[in-house]
């Protein structure tokens, strides 16, 4: 089943434009890696999943994005609920400036939700999802400024999964951690597409290669190429995505 689809996605900011006619489906419970130099797209087309390029000024936005068959820019979505069902994790860990408890249960009370049995519920229940929980639940109601860069990545994706989302974005959530940090994101990862579809923006080709069923190679904008992962990176059938995963340019 299709959770995302782009048809014909262009972006422009200014007179620049950025995507260029991005069209491709995102199937369920799978997780699709993005890859590309830098300056291709990558997050471009990420922020469009959820409307946060919205915030960006002189931002044109042409196409379709479709979620379950609805096109979230269509006049009557409420972006606040898509924000909810499309949840995000960013490139570097950004936790709020409270408890380690508090930086999800924030979240769960600005969705509505005012049981504190629910919400204690909830917090565990990401937490555990996240990997993290054995690590914390003795220091629940310390900062969470006081956890690793890897811990604040997976409360990160904990604080994002309280709410309940259906599709998970992550920017670069790598980009900071140490090799062992970023050996449990990519097993959280892989247990996390049980439950969710996430779409992954890498520069790590070798990442890209470990964690997705799908990968999409961008190239100054375009959709280069886009197949099942083992065909993208056993037989590829454009020149351009053997080169960049060959490492012939970058």
């Amino acid at each position: 089943m299709v959770k995302v689809k782009t048809e014909n996605l262009m972006v422009s900011f200014g007179n620049k434009r950025i995507l260029k006619g991005i069209s491709m489906e995102i199937p369920e419970n799978s997780v699709v890696a993005i890859i590309g130099p830098s300056g291709c797209g990558k997050s471009t087309f990420l922020r469009t999943l959820n409307r946060m390029n919205d915030f960006v000024k002189g931002v044109k936005i042409e196409g379709k994005v479709y979620i379950d068959g609805k096109d979230i820019y269509a006049k009557d979505v409420n972006v606040f609920d898509l924000r909810k069902k499309v949840g995000m994790v960013f490139q570097k860990p950004n936790p709020f400036p409270k408890s380690i408890y508090e930086n999800i249960a924030y979240g769960l009370r600005i969705h509505g939700i005012k049981d504190k049995r629910m919400i204690q519920e909830r917090v565990e229940r990401a937490l555990r999802d996240a990997n993290l929980w054995e690590e914390v639940k003795d220091k629940l109601f310390e900062s969470a400024f006081s956890l690793s860069g890897g811990q604040q990545q997976r409360l990160c994706t904990a604080r994002a999964l309280a709410i309940n989302p259906e599709v998970i974005l992550m920017d670069e959530p790598a980009s900071a951690l140490d090799p062992i940090a970023t050996n449990r994101l990519e097993h959280l990862i892989e247990k996390l597409k049980k439950e969710y579809t996430i779409v992954v923006v890498t520069h790590n080709i070798q990442q890209a290669a470990r964690i997705s069923d799908y990968t999409a190679f961008l190239y100054m904008g375009e959709l280069v190429e886009y197949d099942r992962t083992e065909i993208m990176f056993t037989a590829p059938k454009n020149k351009r995505t053997e080169e960049y995963i060959m490492g012939k340019f970058s």
